[in-house]
């Protein structure tokens, strides 16, 4: 179960009302607690310091920085590839495919999706030979 989701605990789900041994669905939702691999019922509380917003994409990486899965939901996805645009490339900047290529192989091993979906997003641009790109 995602370390963002709120209030839910996967055992928890699978009992009738009235059985839930983690509290009700309100109070687990009022203390953000989330369960985690491995907890059973005990939930975990979410720092109050750290809140998750939809636009935060620190979940979708692991801990060497190198991304988990490309979303299939298009505005995740979207989100992400805001994300890799802005830390990978420099506004104003011409970069060749290999540059482009050595980037985003650093945080998925398909690049070349990664690559194809900043340019249909319109984050990245190419000359029609595809010789160089530049960040939009």
């Amino acid at each position: 179960m995602p370390a963002s989701a709120v209030g839910v605990c996967a055992p928890c789900l699978r009992r009738p009302v009235g059985q839930d041994p983690c509290g009700t669905a309100r109070d687990r939702a009022r203390r953000k607690r989330v369960a985690l691999p491995g907890d059973g019922c005990q939930a975990a509380r979410v720092s109050e310091n750290e809140p998750r917003t939809s636009s935060d994409v620190s979940a979708l990486f692991d801990a060497r920085g190198r991304l988990i899965a490309i979303p299939r939901k298009a505005a995740r996805r979207q989100q992400l590839l805001v994300h890799l645009a802005h830390t990978l490339f420099e506004p104003g900047r011409s970069y060749s495919e290999r540059e482009v290529n050595d980037a985003l192989r650093t945080v998925h091993e398909d690049y070349p999706a990664l690559r194809r979906y900043l340019i249909e997003a319109r984050l990245l641009a190419r000359t029609r030979d595809g010789g160089s790109y530049h960040r939009v």
